[in-house]
């Protein structure tokens, strides 16, 4: 793709960005080498705003390492090993490690990210899946897609993900989890916020929630269940220990299910009946299976 100054123009960048493109490329240049003489010239947010306004390109980067401070590349980016960079890592397609990915600042994707070891970032964003090993990130983090970690996830604001989620691990969000279809955790869930999942909630440890737990589906935990908010399920509500709300609020099973379904449907199961239940089958301490 060649990038003419009449097609550039068209986008309306702004007037530093223009300017350095007509002393740069007066005329046209394609798509790929711009990018690269952006991000060369210390302009990478200006070659971001390129990538978002015209699109990714079929074109695959295949390295064996890559280490640089930023990259904004319209293709996919496939590394045998690992990914070192200081500040950016931005393909318009997707990301692939087999080894760690660590990125300084922000690391984004069109589509998946995967890496065979740990992703580290300030930032996250991925159109599509997030696969990995293990990761830490400083800031938010968003996929689109899948979201499946092996074993422990930390981040330090919220949680966004598009479809199920699965942690091998423990699950550490200082915000907002908020999770399209199934969450799945084999460690505890800790989040400073609250969690939202479309449909279950399945956590082999405790559930420790700063604000509101919701689950479309049911809630089963192999620890307690804690809530500064209230906790509410669409069908059955089990944990391994108390199941305890926040002062004022209410501990709600059933809600998606006809009350003369509750007895096998919204089950309440937990080692005391709720303070604060409102709705649900209360059935009383069980061995979770």
């Amino acid at each position: 793709m060649e990038l003419s100054k009449a097609f550039v123009k068209a986008k309306n960048p702004c007037a530093d960005g223009f300017r350095w493109f007509l002393r740069h490329r007066p005329q046209g240049e394609d798509y790929q080498p711009l990018l690269d003489a952006l991000v060369a010239d210390g302009r990478v947010d200006d070659a971001c705003w390129l990538l978002a306004q015209f699109g990714p390109t079929s074109a695959v980067l295949q390295l064996d390492e890559l280490s640089c401070e930023s990259i904004v590349f319209a293709g996919a980016i496939e590394v045998r090993g690992g990914i070192d960079a200081g500040a950016r890592v931005r393909a318009g397609r997707g990301i692939r490690a087999g080894g760690d990915i660590r990125v300084g600042r922000e690391l984004v994707a069109g589509e998946t990210i995967a890496a065979g070891g740990v992703v580290e970032a300030t930032t996250l964003e991925a159109g599509g899946d997030l696969l990995a090993g293990a990761a830490v990130i400083e800031g938010a983090l968003r996929a689109g897609g899948q979201l499946r970690i092996a074993r422990d996830l930390v981040c330090r604001r919220d949680l966004d993900v598009g479809a199920q989620a699965s942690v091998g691990g423990v699950l550490v969000v200082e915000g907002e989890v908020r999770v399209a279809r199934s969450l799945r955790v084999r460690g505890t869930l800790r989040a400073g916020g609250g969690v939202r999942a479309g449909d279950g909630v399945l956590v082999d440890g405790a559930i420790d929630c700063g604000s509101h737990l919701d689950a479309g589906w049911g809630i089963k935990a192999g620890g307690p269940i804690t809530a500064r908010g209230a906790i509410r399920a669409g069908e059955s509500l089990c944990a391994d220990g108390e199941i305890v709300a926040g002062a004022g609020y209410g501990v709600y099973a059933g809600l998606c299910v006809q009350r003369e379904d509750w007895a096998g449907s919204a089950r309440v199961v937990a080692t005391e009946r709720p303070a604060e239940l409102l709705s649900g089958c209360w059935v009383g301490p069980a061995v979770l299976a």
